[in-house]
């Protein structure tokens, strides 16, 4: 007897994208397996950064730290000139946030002076 049709093919019953929730597992799986087995597999970012407030790739550290320093050195000075005007309780916040940023201000500071020192040693 002849079928007017030929047989279909046979489908593969455990395909991992049966479903969305199955590809989104496999895709998950691949991402652990080459985090883990391949670390130099380029990745993608995991969010897209907002670009209103992106630093300009290429900017040297070193640039970068000494902004960051001046910075925090502009904000303690604003919160220790506030806390000069406001009354006592608040006041005492408003010294501990100035106290936080100062020691913001100097951990930079001695990141900054470790820079130089290498930077020295190296010439």
């Amino acid at each position: 007897m002849v079928k007017p049709t030929p047989n279909p093919p046979e489908v593969d019953s455990t395909s991992p994208y049966e479903t969305l929730d199955s590809k989104k597992f496999h895709e998950a799986a691949e991402r652990a397996l080459d985090h883990y087995l391949n670390p130099f597999h380029p990745r993608k970012p995991l969010l897209k950064p907002n670009t209103r407030y992106l630093i300009a790739p290429g900017i040297p550290s070193e640039e970068l730290l000494a902004d960051a320093c001046e910075t925090l050195t502009s904000a303690k000075t604003m919160a220790s000139d506030f806390a000069g005007m406001i009354d006592a309780p608040q006041r005492h916040v408003l010294s501990g946030i100035a106290q936080l940023i100062m020691l913001g201000e100097l951990a930079v500071n001695r990141v900054l002076d470790d820079l130089d020192l290498k930077a020295d040693a190296n010439l």
